[in-house]
Formats: structure tokens, C-alpha cells, sequence
């Protein structure tokens, strides 16, 4: 029997990323979905003008309606403060957890304080299944962990694999110099394994959501973690194809 896919994150007015982006990810995987909505958002592809996270009452009732018919997997996207942090953490189901850290939009507008990014880092990480930063985030997480932002990605990596998330999936979108799009996934105990595809000469929001919510379907059905991975990846892939 399929278990559905909750999926935690902020409504992204213009439909490129966040939960509009995530829901269309699961149900091309052949999955369903259950929602709970951290935040409303007023954006468009070039700026966000508004943002309205609901209450902590709220959010904590959308999940504990989920989580009565049953989930397979948690994917996390944006989550804006600690309070609502806080209310994932106490209800996270025992399930494969998706984690990807949105620390701002794509337009470069923060989506978590100061105080959030340490309560994601304090109280998620310890219950993540797959970590899913980009370079800047990863950034992001250095600085929050004490660290150089420009420290080597493998040393920020081993720090929050110590921090309790059981693996780390660095996307490599980011990075120009290289010829192919290279995502590595890192695991305690485990040598790193590279996911590489062409590397396409344009963008398209929402395709960190995407790959997130792709493999929290996976797992959802029972993949292990590569699997999973290069289901999502194929997905994003077909994606830039198709808008090409």
C-alpha cells in the first residue's frame, strides 16, 4: 500500500517552488501527498513581497491531521522561525525524513532567522534522514555552526553528520566551473557517491524543492537513498529538458 508523502513548507504565490513545486514532484512519482503550510508568500520569479507565517497552532494541526491516515516520508522545506521548528520537531512521525534547508529564496530574501537556523540545526538535524544544501546554504550552515562560511565543504559536511542527520546530499548547481551538475552524497561510515548529469544553460526555480520532495517519494516507497536519489535527479532532468 502507498503511504503518502507529508510535505512541510511555505505556499510560493507564483508556483515555481515551495509546496506547489513539491506536490507536483510527488504526484509525477506516483505518489500522494499530505500538506502542512508553514507560510503564505506573495512572490513572483524576481522578488518576494510579502511573507505571513501561520501560527504555530496551525501548523501543528495541519500535521496532526497527516499523520492519522498514515505517512511513508517527511520532506521539509522553508519553515521561517523557530516556533514553527519547534512544532515540526515535537511531531515528526518515525518515518524517513527529507530536510532541505531553505535559508532564503531564489531572489536572495531570507526565509529563516538567525534563531531558526540554529533551532533547524539543534532539533531537525538529529531526526534527518537526507540533508539537501546547496553550496550557499551549506555556507549558510557554517557561519551557524561557528565556522568560516569558505570553510572546505567536506569539513562542514562531517560537522553536521556528527550533529545527528544520518546522511548529507550536497547539490552542486552552484558550482560553474564545472562542465556537469554534480550532486555527492555523504554518510558516516561510507566513501562519498557522485550523482552527475549534463549541466544545462539556464535556471528554473524550485528545482531544490523538487529533488527534496522526489526523494522523500522514494523513500516513501521503499527505495534505499541512492535509489531514491536518482529518481529525483531523472525527474529534475526531464524538467530542464522539457522547458528547453
Amino acid at each position: 500500500m502507498k503511504r503518502p508523502v507529508l510535505l512541510i513548507g511555505g505556499m510560493d504565490s507564483s508556483g515555481g517552488a515551495g509546496l506547489a513545486r513539491d506536490l507536483l514532484s510527488v504526484q509525477a512519482a506516483g505518489q500522494t501527498a499530505r500538506l502542512a503550510v508553514t507560510a503564505v508568500t506573495a512572490q513572483t520569479d524576481r522578488r518576494v513581497l510579502a511573507v505571513v507565517p501561520v501560527a504555530p497552532a496551525l501548523l501543528a494541526a495541519q500535521i496532526e491531521a497527516a499523520l492519522e491516515t498514515g505517512i511513508g516520508a517527511v520532506k521539509i522545506g522553508a519553515m521561517f522561525n523557530a516556533p514553527l521548528i519547534r512544532v515540526v520537531a515535537a511531531l515528526l512521525p518515525d518515518v524517513p525524513v527529507v530536510l532541505d534547508p531553505v535559508l532564503c529564496s531564489s531572489s536572495g530574501h531570507a526565509l529563516l532567522d538567525p534563531e531558526g537556523v540554529q533551532a533547524m540545526i539543534a532539533l531537525l538535524l538529529p531526526r534527518t534522514t537526507v540533508l539537501t544544501p546547496n553550496l550557499p546554504e551549506l555556507a549558510g550552515l557554517a557561519a551557524a555552526l561557528g565556522m568560516d562560511p569558505a570553510s572546505e565543504r567536506e569539513a562542514v559536511v562531517d560537522v553536521l553528520l556528527s550533529r545527528g542527520c544520518r546522511s548529507v546530499l550536497l547539490k552542486g548547481g552552484h558550482d560553474l566551473s564545472s562542465s556537469v551538475s554534480e550532486d555527492i552524497l555523504y554518510a558516516a561510515g561510507s566513501c562519498p557517491l557522485a550523482f552527475r548529469s549534463p549541466r544545462f544553460s539556464f535556471e528554473l526555480r524550485g528545482t531544490g524543492c523538487q529533488l527534496a520532495s522526489g526523494l522523500a517519494a522514494g523513500l516513501a516507497r521503499g527505495q534505499d537513498v541512492p535509489e531514491a536519489i536518482r529518481a529525483a535527479r531523472c525527474g529534475v532532468e526531464a524538467r530542464f529538458r522539457n522547458a528547453g
